[in-house]
């Protein structure tokens, strides 16, 4: 594993932030530095057509399946 320079940035700025948004292009490691620097966060992906449907169409109800908003990683 790469060793990421943007993991501690990326903690760092979560405790004054209440959402962060990494982006970047497709498979640069966006979801592995997410998962790296917030191991016990849930995970949803949005790629995932049942989670985005559910996400669309129900709102309240995606967002009631967590235990709090910071819970919630995608």
């Amino acid at each position: 594993m790469i060793p990421r320079v943007a993991e501690e940035s990326l903690r760092r700025y979560a405790r004054g932030f209440p959402l962060i948004c990494i982006t970047g292009p497709r498979q640069s490691g966006k979801t592995t530095l997410a998962k790296l620097a917030f191991p016990k966060k849930q995970f949803f992906s949005l790629e995932d057509p049942d989670t985005l449907l559910l996400a669309r169409s129900d709102p309240r109800g995606f967002l009631d399946q967590l235990s709090g908003p910071e819970e919630l990683l995608f």
